[in-house]
């Protein structure tokens, strides 16, 4: 339900008018619909319109949602100690997927160039034009003695030995919708309503690829509907196929998929953020909005197993930070130095159950590294996917 959410500019309607042409157009060329997952993928990045692929701001106070780098710094100081630990394994080379607003870069390379740990090299792969310009920017404003170490990439290398880390990338990956209805699997799709003028949900019979995926869940029979992202699994395979040695690191909300798929859960996870209001209608002013849905960890771990990596940790966000040292980095600051309260609040915000110190989950998947890494050295629970 969307609850007084802002009216768009004239302009930024516009935008989404011109979203919407596209997807219709595409509906229109096949059969009066589109999967939710190919629905999904135009509203968040056809090429010039998209929401990632377009010019609006995102990210931030200013944007439509804020991600744990830009709520405080601690994270990306501690994430950096865990990115030190891995090169004293040999992994000098750091890539992060989809930047966003460059904060998490930024503070990496402080904080690892504090430690005298800077990567040989720091790539970034951002598939948004608008988006490298303003990580170069912020790059140059807040690190500017590490930007000669920053590579941006358009496509993956064929082979890659280093760190790899997705802070907040698998949820925005492009997932299958699917509905039960007296024990058959359907898929839940996109249609376009010419009276209303409107996007609606369609339902129809799943394909085989999703409907044998869906088979493994155990979902109830009838009046469930959740998604099943099998991009998401492809992505690692293809980082997994890559990976010649080293660590993906990802961080995101989700969870293992017995609770994903608890039979509570019936109507899925899909969220959307506008102006930092989350609501769950995907059909809200197309390309002007977020799409996102929480990840099945269960199903990242068998993945990258299946393509020969090893599941090297899992555990929460706030667990992960505890042992990577936010405590000790938060103390550091004298409680009467007037960033303290600032840093104090975001550390609250980070490690809170009730916020993302629970929420959010953080997996480590390695091919020629072993266990136990810094993040997960206590309160690993891989035993839950």
């Amino acid at each position: 339900m969307r609850i007084n959410l802002p009216a768009p500019s004239a302009e930024a309607r516009a935008h989404s008018e011109l979203v919407t042409g596209r997807v219709r157009r595409e509906i229109e060329a096949n059969a009066g619909w589109l999967s939710f997952a190919r629905y999904m993928e135009l509203a968040l990045y056809a090429p010039g319109l998209g929401y990632y692929m377009a010019g609006a701001r995102k990210l931030g106070r200013d944007g439509d949602f804020v991600t744990a780098p830009e709520l405080s710094p601690l994270f990306a100081r501690c994430l950096a100690r865990q990115l030190a630990e891995l090169a004293g394994h040999g992994l000098p080379d750091v890539l992060e997927l989809g930047a966003g607003s460059g904060v998490l870069a930024a503070g990496l390379l402080r904080e690892l160039a504090a430690m005298e740990r800077l990567p040989e090299r720091y790539f970034i792969l951002e598939v948004s034009a608008d988006l490298r310009e303003r990580q170069r920017d912020r790059l140059r404003q807040s690190a500017p003695q590490c930007a000669d170490r920053v590579q941006w990439l358009e496509v993956l290398p064929r082979a890659y030995t280093g760190v790899i880390i997705g802070n907040e990338v698998l949820d925005a990956i492009p997932t299958h919708v699917v509905v039960t209805r007296g024990g058959d699997i359907l898929e839940a799709g996109v249609r376009y309503d010419a009276g209303s003028r409107s996007f609606l949900w369609h339902e129809f019979p799943a394909p085989e690829g999703v409907r044998s995926a869906a088979r493994t869940l155990g979902l109830p029979p009838d009046d469930y509907k959740t998604e099943i992202n099998l991009a998401a699994r492809a992505f690692v395979r293809s980082f997994a196929r890559l990976l010649e040695r080293g660590v993906l690191l990802f961080a995101d909300y989700g969870f293992p998929a017995r609770e994903y798929y608890h039979p509570q859960r019936a109507r899925g996870t899909l969220m959307c953020h506008y102006r930092h209001r989350a609501h769950d209608d995907p059909f809200f002013l197309p390309g002007l909005q977020d799409i996102t849905s929480h990840v099945d960890f269960s199903a990242i771990a068998q993945a990258g197993a299946a393509a020969g990596l090893d599941v090297l940790g899992y555990t929460h966000q706030a667990q992960f930070l505890v042992n990577c040292g936010i405590t000790d980095l938060l103390a550091g600051t004298p409680a009467d130095d007037p960033v303290y309260a600032r840093l104090a609040a975001g550390a609250q915000t980070l490690l809170s159950p009730a916020e993302m110190g629970e929420l959010v989950k953080v997996i480590a998947l390695g091919k020629g590294v072993a266990a136990p890494l810094l993040g997960f050295s206590r309160g690993d629970r891989r035993h839950t996917l």
